[in-house]
């Protein structure tokens, strides 16, 4: 390894190797080949050191050695739980796009997620001056990640320590109860740190806060997976555009490289995560979180985020999203798929989600079955009223069209009553002429004309109410008897 391999710092590159890889050897290659470089080489753990400008036969003899030793280790060193030989667990970032996103949730969830489809699961906070994984799950620890700061080894004994055990099986690191003190957590730290737990757990989440420093910068760096956690707001998106903006500035992370997830979706805001994704320019998850305070709200409280109900919406989006990143370990004979199989039953479970919607199916057929005869009843009902308003009018109508056609004929000198009936009577549909009853009369100098009609039982001509509707109107004689 050259010493300015960049942009992370040779010495610590080798120790993060030496952490995840113990039995890798590494050469650094330096044209300073002083004793301090030399012993600070050898305390990261290289196996060598070669100066330049390079030689065959002491480049050939560094390397011979390095690779001697790799093998021996690989061959007397046994495969206890103090021993890693594989290539590290996943580590997963969680990071808000600004304060007040749910980024904590989220990793908190993805971590009980993780370890109820059986793996070994790490929560890191390093939201190092407000985290708050400790009240979510109801923690009271004295140690946290600050108690890692100034050890230069990280051991499984000293991080077992360090790491606080939590009854759901999860290993908690937490943030310092002193905010001031989480500048001692330096990127050299987080990066010990992150690649020790990466040795120990199948999965680590980090939970990242909103506020970007060298230490949770280092670990988005070296994650798995990054998560960005946005709202669908205008701010947010804003937000969650700087961020990834500044992590390609930084060189930290690439826009392609990042995960971003909308947290309280609503399928009635203008802001949909297709939207997201194209003003951001990162990866958008296809599992989205619903906008459900509620069912949140006791588990909150409570601070026993643990206790969630299995049937929230919420939590079934968020373990849906742990399945789609890969943290939860496939069931027996289930393939890829086993991680669609989460949190249909009681206590943790794991169960289909379909047989649940089935059941939902059939409790709304059966609850529809019931209400049926009263729905008919009240649109019978309402038919009905519909019918009598219009009969009403019909009624209304054909009288005053009857007492203006009494008053012309009165003028002219023709028959005024039998004007006034048949002016009423042609002013009614057929239906509603036959036993229509129709009057006409002259009292003074007006001639009042009243016409009663039938309802009709739900159409006309299918029979009628016995009571009637009337309708009455009258008209001035128009000329000198006015």
């Amino acid at each position: 390894m050259h010493d300015r391999i960049g942009p992370v710092p040779a010495l610590e590159l080798i120790r993060e190797v030496a952490l995840r890889f113990p039995a890798v050897g590494v050469v650094l290659v330096t044209a300073d080949t002083g004793p301090a470089l030399f012993t600070a080489a050898m305390d990261s753990g290289a196996r060598g050191l070669v100066g330049l400008p390079l030689g065959y036969e002491e480049l050939a003899a560094r390397v011979q050695g390095a690779a001697s030793w790799s093998t021996g280790v690989r061959r007397h060193l046994g495969s206890g739980p103090d021993v890693f030989t594989g290539p590290g667990g996943t580590v997963v970032t969680v990071t808000g796009a600004k304060g007040g996103t749910g980024a904590t949730v989220v990793a908190v969830q993805l971590a009980l997620a993780a370890k109820a489809s059986g793996r070994t699961v790490a929560l890191v906070d390093l939201d190092l001056q407000s985290g708050d994984v400790a009240s979510y799950l109801d923690v009271q620890f004295r140690r946290s990640i600050v108690d890692l700061a100034g050890i230069a080894d990280i051991s499984p004994r000293v991080l077992q320590d360090a790491v606080f055990s939590h009854p759901t099986g999860i290993g908690l690191l937490l943030a310092p109860a002193e905010g001031e003190r989480g500048e001692e957590v330096t990127d050299r730290v987080a990066r010990q740190v992150v690649s020790a737990l990466r040795n120990r757990y199948e999965v680590v989440v980090v939970d990242c806060g909103t506020q970007m420093n060298s230490a949770n910068a280092a670990a988005v760096e070296m994650a798995d997976r990054a998560l960005l956690v946005v709202t669908p707001d205008v701010v947010a998106v804003r937000a969650a555009k700087r961020m990834v903006r500044m992590w390609d500035r930084l060189q930290i992370r690439k826009a392609e490289e990042t995960d971003t997830v909308v947290n309280r979706h609503n399928r009635n805001t203008e802001i949909q995560p297709p939207l997201v994704e194209r003003i951001t320019g990162t990866k958008v998850a296809r599992a989205t979180i619903p906008a459900n305070f509620k069912e949140l709200q006791a588990a909150t409280d409570a601070g026993r985020m643990q206790d969630l109900d299995s049937r929230s919406t919420v939590k079934q989006a968020l373990w849906a999203l742990a399945g789609e990143l890969g943290l939860v370990k496939p069931a027996a004979g289930a393939g890829t798929k086993g991680a669609g199989r989460l949190l249909r039953g009681d206590r943790g479970a794991i169960g289909l989600r379909g047989r649940g919607k089935d059941r939902d199916r059939g409790a709304v057929t059966v609850e529809l079955a019931g209400m049926a005869p009263l729905i008919i009843f009240v649109m019978v009902a309402l038919w009905q009223a519909v019918l009598f308003g219009y009969t009403f009018s019909l009624a209304g109508n054909a009288a005053d069209e009857g007492a203006r056609a009494a008053t012309a004929a009165a003028t002219s000198g023709g028959g005024t009553a039998a004007a006034c009936e048949a002016a009423a009577k042609e002013h009614l549909p057929s239906s509603w002429q036959d036993g229509a009853g129709i009057s006409c009369t002259e009292e003074g100098n007006l001639w009042k004309a009243s016409v009663d009609l039938s309802t009709p039982i739900l159409f006309p001509g299918a029979g009628n109410f016995p009571w009637e509707v009337k309708g009455n109107a009258g008209a001035a004689l128009e000329g000198d008897g006015q």
